[in-house]
């Protein structure tokens, strides 16, 4: 799978000229890949272009043209970038109340752990969840976590193959599934080699 390096991405100058036609050429990408699990969780799924338009935003806000600071970004990024036989996405757990949040969270440790898909036919499969640090406590689960799956051939051949893919969270205190349809199991079905 394709991952980021100075050559894919622009200057300042050229994105500014090209931001207003990327940013809705991602919003429209971005579409597919966002699946809510309920009310107060979703995924977003991430693959080269949304992580092309982060960095690219990081470098436009942060004004950032030195070859070390870009590669810095390079490096932080592309870990998010699927590699051919997982997805990867950001899990983000959403209460608008800033005091309902607080208690919803210390309700759901572990609840990174609990996230799973599912291809009609084969076994769930459970993300792995922040490899990059550890973001919640016994007693407190995070806002936001990065999670990973990773699927084998035969669970990728029967999704490719038109299976129903399910998303799911099985923790008690924010438990919920869906069913993909079809324009979402296509996005994230061409992040698998």
């Amino acid at each position: 799978m394709q991952k980021l390096d100075r050559e894919t991405l622009w200057g300042l100058e050229q994105y500014a000229a090209q931001r207003s036609q990327f940013r809705a050429e991602i919003m429209a990408h971005k579409k597919s890949r966002r699946i809510a699990l309920g009310p107060h969780a979703t995924l977003h799924f991430e693959d080269f272009l949304t992580m092309k338009y982060q960095v690219q935003e990081m470098l436009r806000v942060e004004r950032i043209f030195e070859a070390e600071a870009i590669e810095e970004e390079i490096a932080t990024y592309n870990p998010l970038i699927p590699d051919g036989n997982n997805l990867k996405a950001t899990f983000m757990i959403e209460y608008e109340d800033v005091v309902e949040r607080a208690a919803a969270l210390g309700k759901l440790a572990g609840v990174e752990n609990t996230v799973y898909l599912e291809v009609a036919g084969c076994e769930k499969v459970y993300a792995i969840a922040n490899e990059d640090l550890q973001r919640s406590t016994d007693t407190k689960a995070a806002a936001v976590h990065f999670l990973r799956f990773e699927l084998d051939a035969a669970t990728v051949a029967a999704g490719k193959a038109g299976q129903l893919l399910q998303l799911g969270i099985e923790h008690p205190g924010l438990a919920g599934s869906v069913t993909l349809n079809e324009a979402q199991q296509a996005s994230l079905l061409r992040d698998l080699a």
